[in-house]
């Protein structure tokens, strides 16, 4: 499948590392699932602002989203974060979904809760599907009072570490969303590595998003363009949907 016809996916990584990390990490995942998707892996709008986990396992320099307490109930520089993000996502998209690794799939909750509460994002189109890895709720009423209003009616998948410190934050994140698919592995607060039955999950998770997409293209494109180019596109989704 050409580059510029895949699926595109903002990939958002963990506190203080890398977009360059988070890719690394998600190259461990089967390359058939990785192949069907554009993922673009920005780092986040701050650099590190202490140590990092990775320092002496991968190079600087490393980023940050956003600021916390350790209570996690109080952010420095979150909404500065959301703004550059979203500027991002109409500047260099439309994104179809977004993926997340602990900070990163905290955000990725945010932005899809807001823009179903149209709080962010009027101008950009609706976020699709998620991958949410060992991620958690903001604490903050205000923030939870919008984000999680109403369950998020995305497609979303969340890995859930049973040895991982964020394990029931995580599950609490998943509940937030409508029907999620959740993947557990036995491993920590990481990137896992997929198993045969998570990758067979994972695939045909992935499978059903791409035909959803599919078939909300098609009759879009249907509905425009003179007789022959619509007997051209139905004469080749026809042949996909065969040959695939």
């Amino acid at each position: 499948m050409e580059q510029d016809k895949r699926t595109k996916v903002l990939c958002l990584h963990g506190f203080r590392t890398s977009g360059a990390f988070l890719k690394k990490q998600i190259s461990k995942w089967h390359p058939s699932i990785l192949q069907q998707f554009e993922m673009v892996f920005p780092d986040g709008v701050f650099p590190a602002g202490g140590k990092s986990e990775i320092e002496g396992i991968f190079p600087p320099p490393y980023f940050e989203w956003y600021q916390f307490n350790m209570e996690f109930t109080d952010y420095t520089n979150l909404d500065e974060c959301i703004s550059y993000l979203c500027d991002y996502m109409v500047k260099n998209g439309p994104f179809d979904g977004l993926l997340g690794f602990s900070q990163g799939a905290t955000l990725l909750a945010l932005l899809v809760g807001y823009q179903a509460q149209g709080k962010v994002l009027s101008d950009h189109p609706p976020i699709k599907f998620v991958v949410s890895i060992s991620g958690c709720k903001f604490k903050d009423p205000s923030i939870c009072d919008v984000t999680y209003k109403d369950p998020i009616k995305v497609k979303s998948v969340h890995f859930i570490g049973e040895k991982d410190w964020l394990k029931v934050p995580s599950e609490e994140l998943a509940s937030a969303f409508d029907e999620p698919l959740i993947i557990r592995h036995p491993h920590g607060h990481t990137v896992p590595r997929l198993d045969d039955v998570s990758v067979k999950q994972l695939s045909e998770w992935s499978s059903c998003i791409l035909e959803d997409l599919e078939t909300a293209i098609v009759p879009e494109a249907l509905d425009s363009g003179n007789p022959s180019d619509k007997e051209a596109i139905s004469a080749e989704f026809a042949e996909n949907l065969v040959t695939a």
